[in-house]
C-alpha cells in the first residue's frame, strides 16, 4: 500500500499519495487534510491524491484579506500551482465542494472532472436564516473552546448511525487541525454561498453524491445540484449521512474512479 507524505510548504500544507493525474481533495468547514484518508489510501494506484488544508487551516498559511468564495477558490488554483498541476480532478465535500463549485465555474480549463459531496448550490436552501445559523455555529467559539473541544459534539450530530470507530476517530483527529479563529472565518464565508448563477456554466464531467441520511445537507440540495449543472449526475447513498467520504467509503471511491476514468475516456 503506498504511504501518504504530509508536506508544510511556505503557504500550503497537504497529505498526498500515489502518481498519476492529480485528484485533489477539498475538506469541509470542520476538516484538514486528514479528512481523506480512505481516498489518500484506496485511489492512489492510479492517481495523484492530494488532500489540502484549507487557508489557515493545519499547515496551511491564512489567506491576508477577507476569506470569500473568490479568494478561496483563486487559492485552490494557486494550490494547483504548488503541486505543480496544470489540471486536475477535482472533489470536494460540503464547504469543500461549495469552493469546488466555483473553482470549475471560474477556471474551467484546470478541472478535469468535479465530484461534488454533501453540499448545495446555495445556503438556506430549506429556509434557514443566515444570521441565526451562524449565531448557533459560533456560539461554542464565543464561549473560549477551541473545535478540537467541541469536536464529538458536532460530529455525532452530522454522522450517519453507521459510522465506524475508527472513521470517527479520524474525523476527530481532522478537526483537531482546525483553529478557532479560521473556523469562524469560514463560517462567516459559508453563510454567503450562492453559485445558482454559476453553475450552468460548469463543463466539467460531474457527479454529485449525498447520503441519503444526510440532514446537514439533504438530498434535494444534490439534487438542485445536478439539476443546475450540465449533464451532472447524481448519487445517493443509502444508509450514510454527511461524513459521507468516511462513512461510506468503498462507494465514494468506485464512483470517483468511474468520474475519473470518464473524463480520460471523453479526452
Amino acid at each position: 500500500m503506498t504511504t501518504a507524505t504530509d508536506v508544510d510548504g511556505e503557504v500550503f500544507a497537504w497529505r498526498e499519495s500515489g502518481d498519476g493525474p492529480a485528484l485533489v481533495l477539498l475538506h469541509g468547514l470542520g476538516g484538514s487534510r486528514l479528512s481523506w484518508e480512505p481516498q489518500l489510501a484506496a485511489l492512489a494506484a492510479t492517481h495523484r491524491v492530494v488532500a489540502w488544508d484549507l487557508p489557515g487551516y493545519g499547515g496551511s498559511r491564512t489567506l491576508e484579506g477577507a476569506v470569500s468564495f473568490t479568494t478561496l477558490s483563486d487559492a485552490v488554483i494557486d494550490f494547483f500551482d504548488t503541486i505543480g498541476v496544470e489540471q486536475a480532478h477535482l472533489a470536494g465535500i460540503s464547504f469543500g465542494g461549495m469552493i469546488a463549485q466555483y473553482v470549475a465555474a471560474r477556471c474551467p480549463s484546470r478541472v478535469l472532472s468535479l465530484t461534488l459531496l454533501s453540499t448545495s448550490p446555495a445556503f438556506g436552501l430549506d429556509g434557514t436564516k443566515p444570521d441565526e445559523w451562524r449565531a448557533a455555529r459560533l456560539a461554542p467559539l464565543d464561549a473560549g473552546r477551541e473545535p478540537v473541544d467541541f469536536a464529538d459534539d458536532v460530529l455525532s450530530v452530522i454522522a450517519g448511525p453507521d459510522i465506524s470507530v475508527e472513521a470517527l476517530a479520524g474525523q476527530r483527529a481532522a478537526m483537531a487541525r482546525v483553529s478557532g479563529a479560521a473556523l469562524r472565518a469560514s463560517i462567516d464565508c459559508l453563510v454567503t454561498h450562492d453559485s445558482v448563477a454559476l453553475l450552468p456554466s460548469i463543463t466539467a464531467p460531474t457527479v454529485c453524491i449525498v447520503g441519503d441520511l444526510d440532514e446537514e445537507t439533504p438530498v434535494g440540495y444534490a439534487f438542485a445540484l445536478a439539476d443546475l449543472i450540465p449533464g451532472a449526475r447524481l448519487a445517493v447513498i443509502p444508509q450514510a449521512g454527511h461524513l459521507l467520504n468516511v462513512e461510506a467509503p468503498e462507494a465514494v471511491n468506485r464512483l470517483l474512479e468511474e468520474q475519473m476514468a470518464e473524463k480520460l475516456e471523453g479526452s
